[in-house]
């Protein structure tokens, strides 16, 4: 009965600390991949500057999770934005196709990352000047990797394209993105940049 006694003490010690460790873990692992409040994209080519986005985590945890996610992973460093249409929207983020060291225009804007397309999470967010979105095909379901940030109101995307965020600093640098040739459905040639993207602080 003692035997009984202390060896199941010392079982649940042990349990104990590996739910420690395991909890520990997780909050080390959650701070590196959702550290920080914002989005910064530092842009070059014509426009150059930095773009401050506030992730909307209440209406898009899902979308919000997955840019933190690749931007945590460098995934977005280099990445163009490819198709900017004047009056309308710049997008970018397709990291397959669109990084300025192996761009393919004859594909960029196709892309995305290796994991799975998100389920939508359309809301009542309307989409003006500064609203950030998530790219998708006709399929709700398709957006993975790109986004589109806002340059003017465009009410016929309102619930149906996923809001994932808004400019919170550096819309000018947004609204001098090189802009592409409207016969061309925006595509740009010698697009620019993110040069950098990462999670910042909101201070």
């Amino acid at each position: 009965m003692i035997f009984s006694r202390l060896r199941f003490n010392q079982m649940f010690k042990t349990i104990t600390l590996l739910a420690i460790v395991i909890n520990l873990t997780l909050i080390f692992s959650n701070n590196v991949l959702f550290g920080g409040e914002l989005l910064r994209l530092h842009v070059r080519g014509v426009s150059n500057g930095i773009i401050e986005i506030k992730l909307n985590e209440a209406i898009a945890p899902r979308h919000a999770k997955r840019i933190r996610q690749l931007t945590s992973e460098g995934a977005y460093n280099g990445v163009t934005f490819h198709r900017v249409i004047d009056g309308f929207m710049a997008q970018t983020g397709d990291i397959k196709f669109g990084n300025i060291n192996d761009f393919k225009p004859d594909f960029v804007g196709m892309g995305g990352s290796n994991y799975p397309n998100l389920i939508e999470e359309f809301s009542d967010k309307p989409f003006v000047r500064g609203t950030v979105g998530m790219a998708r095909s006709r399929d709700p379901d398709s957006a993975n990797s790109q986004f589109f940030i806002m340059f003017n109101s465009a009410p016929h995307l309102n619930g149906k394209y996923t809001v994932v965020g808004r400019v919170v600093t550096g819309i000018e640098v947004v609204l001098g993105i090189k802009k592409g040739k409207p016969k061309n459905n925006g595509s740009v040639e010698f697009p620019d940049y993110i040069e950098l993207a990462e999670l910042a602080s909101d201070e």
